[in-house]
């Protein structure tokens, strides 16, 4: 049996505006997915994914040569499955050229809703399976703009940047002294991603003016030395996006009497929040219903990750 692993992901700054080249940080998780393949004599693919708590939330059964859907449990995930293995495929003809047929278990160890990644760690495990390049492989069935695949890849936070429509990744740290007073908050709900792009990308903007301004905010918040200062910058970045989208900043929309700053992740984040604060922080969202508070330290992967069996 093979085994495969990928990191998950959360888009610090620069969200929307990495599409067109602003410069972002982001920070692979210590969630990812696992893929486990086997080989079986069946001439078919059995797939099953198991979500955190080992349940299956999908299944389907494919044929290889061609590849269609003999079975499934969910329509709309099968056909984006069966376009993977199509695009693998031509990407790498040798892949799953003259096999018996497959065995596949993917196993995610967080909930589905937070929206660390499913797709994207997945496409980065197929692509180590099929060896073909994830950048291309993501281009050619889900799109984006690949931070997520970069950190599915990398163990430590990244400075990520499309020049001319290729991925610049540059390794690097954020370990501030302020990191203990940083929590991520989860809304309760689960943007739709492509939605969301295809919203911004409706909206009649200075783009070139857009990416110098997050890209500062990007360079400035891997600088920053103090809380103050980082408060400053998450405020800044916040009103920027919420301009350009049209919509009330996140704080203002359903914690105004926050002491701290809030600033949204975007569809990309998983529809987390960063939110900076003190020990009563996790109370407060409590409080309000916000029951996934998480924080800093224990959600980013700074560290070189074991590797899973």
């Amino acid at each position: 049996m093979n085994t495969y692993y990928s990191n998950g992901k959360l888009l610090l700054t620069a969200e929307y505006g990495v599409l067109d080249g602003a410069l972002a940080l982001a920070i692979p998780t210590k969630y990812g997915q696992e893929l486990h393949v086997s080989e079986s004599n069946s001439s078919q693919i059995a797939w099953k994914s198991f979500d955190e708590r080992g349940n299956i939330w999908f299944e389907a059964t494919l044929s290889i040569a061609p590849f269609l859907i003999i079975d499934c449990s969910n329509s709309d995930i099968a056909q984006h499955l069966l376009r993977i293995f199509i695009e693998a495929h031509k990407m790498n003809h040798n892949f799953l050229s003259g096999s018996k047929g497959c065995i596949i278990e993917t196993k995610i160890d967080f909930p589905r809703i937070w929206g660390l990644g499913t797709s994207s760690t997945l496409i980065n495990n197929m692509a180590q399976w099929a060896e073909v390049n994830a950048f291309e492989l993501l281009n050619n069935t889900f799109g984006g703009s690949g931070y997520d695949i970069a950190c599915a890849q990398n163990n430590r936070p990244i400075l990520y940047q499309l020049k001319q429509g290729k991925a610049k990744i540059l390794k690097t740290t954020f370990t501030k002294d302020f990191n203990k007073d940083l929590y991520f908050v989860h809304l309760n709900k689960k943007q739709n991603s492509s939605t969301e792009i295809a919203s911004y990308n409706t909206q009649k903007i200075d783009k070139l003016k857009l990416v110098e301004k997050l890209s500062s905010i990007t360079n400035q918040i891997i600088n920053c030395k103090n809380l103050i200062e980082f408060e400053l910058l998450l405020n800044i970045h916040e009103t920027i996006i919420a301009s350009v989208l049209k919509r009330t900043p996140v704080k203002k929309l359903f914690f105004e009497d926050y002491k701290g700053a809030i600033k949204s992740l975007g569809a990309w984040g998983g529809d987390f929040v960063l939110a900076t604060g003190d020990e009563d922080t996790p109370d407060y969202f409590k409080k309000k219903g916000y029951t996934t508070v998480i924080p800093f330290n224990a959600m980013i992967l700074s560290d070189i990750r074991l590797i899973k069996n």
